[in-house]
């Protein structure tokens, strides 16, 4: 007699007991100049909000570096604070804020290829077996978006889920940075959020 398999077990919901910390939404203080705001929500593949999820974001500052030693080009400097990456667990109502600066842009492979500037994000949630990633990319960016070699890889009609949209200038917080920024993740259904195999 052999033993049966053991069920697999999906991740979470254990994100708000563990994994977030005070200063995880904070890329940089929130009174940094140039400091942006990216607000979203999370959405399951019935349209229903996420609230025990958690995004991570990673990117490079400004100038297109890395705040990492291993940057080849050499490590992020000059911006107060910056850390190059956020953490953020879903609210009840599936909403997450993180506060940082907009990147650069990335040399690309090839001669002079760049790639847009960008944030890397790993979402976490229940019944996940393992975290899916994305990308945010800047709707002010368009010239940039059009010629960015991973954004040309995908179906036309897919691309706006990875663009995200300017909030109106009244809704921004009149305490926090001027510029919001909505990115709303939708794991699946209509309007799914374009996901990478990395």
């Amino acid at each position: 007699m052999t033993e049966g398999l053991t069920p697999s077990q999906t991740v979470g919901p254990f994100f708000a007991m563990r994994l977030p910390w005070p200063d995880g939404p904070f890329v940089v203080p929130e009174d940094t100049p140039g400091a942006i705001t990216i607000v979203g929500r999370m959405y399951d593949g019935a349209g229903n909000v996420i609230p025990d999820g958690l995004v991570e974001t990673w990117q490079a500052d400004p100038a297109g570096r890395f705040a990492h030693p291993d940057d080849p080009r050499g490590p992020a400097a000059g911006y107060r604070g910056f850390r190059g990456f956020g953490r953020c667990p879903t609210a009840v109502d599936g909403s997450f804020r993180i506060i940082t600066l907009k990147p650069g842009p990335l040399p690309a492979d090839g001669a002079g290829a760049a790639e847009a500037p960008h944030l890397d994000v790993s979402v976490f949630c229940r019944g996940l077996l393992d975290r899916v990633v994305t990308r945010l990319y800047f709707p002010d960016e368009q010239a940039a978006n059009e010629a960015d070699p991973v954004l040309a890889s995908i179906d036309e009609a897919r691309r706006p889920t990875l663009i995200a949209t300017a909030e109106p200038a009244d809704l921004a917080d009149p305490a926090g940075p001027g510029t919001v920024l909505r990115f709303d993740i939708r794991l699946q259904g209509d309007g799914e959020t374009v996901f990478f195999d990395v």
